[in-house]
């Protein structure tokens, strides 16, 4: 399995000398894409309705449970990034931690996964996984990643929606029903405004 992983690797890492825009692009894609999560999720919560702000605490829970996990795997199972073994190109600035599953796509897809499994909220879901595509190339032409760490980031990503959604009623009561109020009370002004929802 770490022979096809180190095969695919050199397939999509760049180049010695790779052309500089097209590091530069990696380099957006990789690092600045992803903050299109939060802003999905922002943007869900404060122009949303009851239904859309579930949906959205749930994705964000699950990708927050995803992240968890991969900390517990990398305690566990903690696997070199492709600079670290002197393989590949880097270029991209990285801690020198574990690489397996990827941290980026396991947000990424946590999220996309836990709308997708909701029918209401599938196409947002879909259009959030097809934009963690560019990013798992980016990161493993850039050098920071294997492509197995992209697998990796799939399965917890698929086993953290799913369990966030199995616990839908205790999310509810214990996290939604506390989180409303207080938004209620604090964006009061906001929402009387006309500027948020209710």
């Amino acid at each position: 399995m770490e022979a096809l992983n180190h095969r695919l690797f050199f397939l999509i890492n760049a180049p010695a000398h790779p052309d500089a825009l097209m590091v530069s692009f990696a380099r957006g894609l990789a690092d600045e894409l992803i903050w299109l999560v939060p802003l999905l999720l922002i943007y869900g919560w404060l122009w949303g309705n009851e239904q859309r702000r579930i949906a959205m605490l749930e994705a964000t829970v699950a990708g927050l449970a995803g992240l968890l996990a991969n900390q517990v795997i990398a305690l566990v199972w903690p696997h070199p990034r492709p600079f670290m073994v002197n393989m590949g190109h880097t270029f991209l600035r990285h801690v020198a931690d574990s690489s397996f599953p990827s941290d980026h796509l396991t947000l990424i897809w946590s999220v996309s996964f836990c709308l997708i499994m909701r029918k209401h909220f599938r196409p947002a879901g879909i259009a959030v996984a097809l934009a963690g595509l560019p990013v798992a190339w980016a990161r493993i032409y850039l050098g920071v990643h294997f492509p197995l760490d992209m697998v990796g980031a799939a399965l917890v990503a698929v086993m953290s929606a799913w369990l966030v959604l199995r616990g839908e009623r205790l999310l509810i009561d214990v996290c939604y029903r506390p989180m409303f109020a207080a938004y209620h009370l604090l964006a009061k002004p906001l929402i009387r405004g006309g500027w948020l929802n209710e």
